[in-house]
């Protein structure tokens, strides 16, 4: 699978969900590329080397119409390709990615302008159908508040969006999420149950496959 982290509104947390899904989908032992567009992830992950030894995936910085070219030619050695992309100056390189990804799932913080910016990410996306016609687009509240009008009434501005699908549930505004980050570790990794569950409910929602922690700790898929 080949799946894009991206919005052109920058700051919703996208970096924060590809690195975690890479370490995700690495657990389950598969083969993880990790391409960054923004220069973050690879921050990330040489953060997560120093401490790790290794990250468990392979990173690489791509932009522009390099990722359609790139992705398409390591598609093949890669079980999953996770492209960590978008904000304001990120439009070539977005419509590039959308043009070769199986999914594009677009992170969305309950505010107003984060709506704004993602129906323009959807224009995007309806354009790229034109080459890639099961281009299948999602959207996910992320760091939502606790508590408040502002998550329901995201919710529904986001399901009146045309040719969006939209996360049955909501990644919270947790600080398991940064500070995991800032040892270089997923949320898997953290002693926050309810933001690794919320981790597993994504990537449930992602892969539509059955995940869970297996004896060793580790995710692994499919019926237990």
């Amino acid at each position: 699978m080949i799946l894009t982290i991206g919005n052109l509104k920058g700051g919703v947390g996208k970096t924060t969900l590809a690195v975690n899904l890479a370490i995700a989908f690495a657990q389950m032992k598969r083969d993880v590329l990790l391409i960054d567009a923004e220069g973050t992830a690879l921050a990330f992950t040489d953060l997560r080397t120093n401490a790790q030894g290794e990250p468990g995936y392979t990173a690489v910085a791509l932009h522009g119409a390099t990722i359609r070219t790139q992705a398409r030619q390591l598609a093949f050695k890669y079980s999953d390709i996770v492209i960590d992309i978008g904000g304001e100056d990120a439009t070539g390189s977005l419509r590039a990615a959308l043009t070769v990804t199986d999914m594009v799932l677009m992170p969305v913080q309950p505010r107003s302008f984060d709506l704004w910016r993602t129906e323009q990410t959807v224009e995007l996306v309806n354009e790229a159908r034109e080459i890639n016609e099961d281009l299948r687009a999602a959207a996910v509240l992320n760091e939502a508040d606790f508590q408040g009008r502002d998550n329901q009434e995201t919710l529904d501005a986001l399901n009146a969006i045309p040719g969006l699908e939209v996360a049955p549930f909501v990644v919270g505004r947790r600080k398991a999420f940064p500070n995991a980050a800032a040892s270089g570790l997923s949320v898997l990794e953290w002693a926050d149950p309810k933001a690794a569950d919320e981790l597993r409910q994504l990537i449930v929602f992602i892969t539509d496959t059955n995940v869970y922690t297996n004896d060793t700790g580790a995710l692994s898929y499919g019926n237990r």
